[in-house]
Formats: structure tokens, C-alpha cells, sequence
């Protein structure tokens, strides 16, 4: 155990799945908490989550392993862990043993493409808090044809039901008179941001894909399947939100 080196013991008994942080200082306090054999009540205290042995209650406590998920998100299926109306989850499109993974933000049950879950509490906070400004890229193909001074009104920002929605870039794929493909680029992530800029310039989103979400891309991932992080995305990732 040091003094300055590692993590903060009650951040690590957290990540563990032991109790929040909250509930683990109250477990340090009431000397629960041994490292190296040793009762240990000052929660400025630091572990080394390798070197360490750290137990409560005598039972040692071992970190999770952390696990980031990419997942291309099929239309149909909700972004949650449990659906009260029984639809399909994105839980359901995973391994069993990785039920304990969670969605980092959401896409509707309508639209589809790239997704994270992850069970690192502290990276999905990071990736979905706007301070940390991490770009998503989408395609939206809508019905009528989308005209550039329109896609420009997004950048500077468009109000819908009281809130200012704005795009970071948009581009014009392809129009005609019956339809148009859009890529934008965004970094708020409100709930169905894209869908309602679309609605208050008038026109409707007839499908919608996310293509991209910080450095990670979908790329040839087929609807249904899913890839683990590599070691080196990972390490982007937490470069991108590291505070």
C-alpha cells in the first residue's frame, strides 16, 4: 500500500461491484476493510489494485475486468438492460456472462448503427458528459430534398420545444425530390437530437445510423454483431476524457 501511488481505496472497492463509493467509505470507517492483512480506516488511503490484497469482512476483493463493447445497434431494439413492454434489448444481442455491461447513451428503438457498453462506470460518465465534448457522427436519410442553407441553420443552432439543438458539422451526401442523405456531427447528445432538428426545419427521418462515436468507428460491423475494444481504443478513449 502507498501513500501516493494507485487508487484511492474506496474508488477501488467501488469498481469492484462491492458497494457505491459512498456505502465503501462507510465500510472503511467502520475498520471492515483490511489491505495486506492490515485494518485500514483513512479513506485517503491508496492501493495498488495488483500488488495489494485488499479484503472485506475477511473475503478478498478482486477488480472487474474492465470490458468495452461496440455493438451495431439493429432498428427494433431498445437500449436498456430490461424493457417492461418485453421488446428486445441490446443486452439480448450479448454474450450471457456480460448481462452486467451497460449502454454508454442511447439510440431510439428506430434508429440503428454504433453503440458502447461498457461495465467502467467512470469511463461511460466521462463519454456521455458534455463537458468532455466527444463527437458522434450520424446519417440521416429524410424524405424531401434538403436544401444547404437549411444544414447551415443547424450549425448555428435551431430551437425545438424550448431547447437549442445544434450540430458541430453537416454535410449533404446526396438530394433529389424525394429524398435526401445527410451526415452530421454532434457533441451533446440530447434525446432524439437528430430527429427533432430535421422535425423543426419540417422535414421527417425516415432512417437514421450512427457511424461513429469519438474515434471509434462502426466500420464493417453487420447489424446484430459486436467486437471487444481493442487495448489501444481503449487508451484513445480515455485520452479523449481524461479530466
Amino acid at each position: 500500500m502507498s501513500s501516493d501511488a494507485g487508487i484511492r481505496l474506496q474508488k477501488f472497492l467501488a469498481e469492484a461491484g462491492v458497494a457505491s463509493r459512498r456505502a465503501a467509505e462507510k465500510l472503511i470507517r467502520a475498520g471492515d476493510v483490511t489491505v495486506n492483512g492490515e485494518v485500514v480506516k483513512e479513506l485517503g488511503s491508496r492501493v495498488d489494485p495488483v500488488q495489494d490484497v485488499v479484503c472485506v469482512d475477511g473475503a478478498p476483493v478482486r477488480p472487474k475486468r474492465k470490458l468495452i463493447v461496440a455493438l451495431n445497434k439493429p432498428v427494433g431494439v431498445v437500449c436498456t438492460r430490461r424493457d417492461e413492454a418485453n421488446r428486445p434489448t441490446v443486452l439480448d444481442l450479448l454474450p450471457t456472462e456480460w448481462r452486467g455491461l451497460y449502454p454508454v447513451g442511447r439510440l431510439d428503438r428506430d434508429s440503428e448503427g454504433l453503440l458502447l457498453l461498457t461495465n467502467d462506470g467512470e469511463l461511460c460518465l466521462h463519454l456521455t458528459h458534455p463537458r468532455f465534448q466527444v463527437h458522434k457522427h450520424y446519417v440521416a436519410r429524410v424524405r424531401g430534398k434538403v436544401l444547404e442553407p437549411e444544414l447551415a441553420r443547424l450549425q448555428r443552432g435551431i430551437r425545438h420545444d424550448g431547447e437549442t439543438l445544434r450540430t458541430v458539422a453537416t454535410r449533404l451526401v446526396s438530394a433529389n425530390a424525394s429524398h435526401s442523405v445527410v451526415e452530421l456531427e454532434l457533441t451533446e447528445g440530447r434525446n432524439r437530437e437528430v430527429r427533432r432538428m430535421f422535425e423543426a426545419l419540417g422535414y421527417e427521418v425516415e432512417s437514421l445510423r450512427r457511424t461513429q462515436i469519438g474515434p471509434i468507428k462502426l466500420g464493417e460491423l453487420k447489424p446484430g454483431r459486436w467486437r471487444v475494444l481493442t487495448p489501444s481504443e481503449v487508451s484513445t478513449l480515455r485520452r479523449l476524457t481524461a479530466d
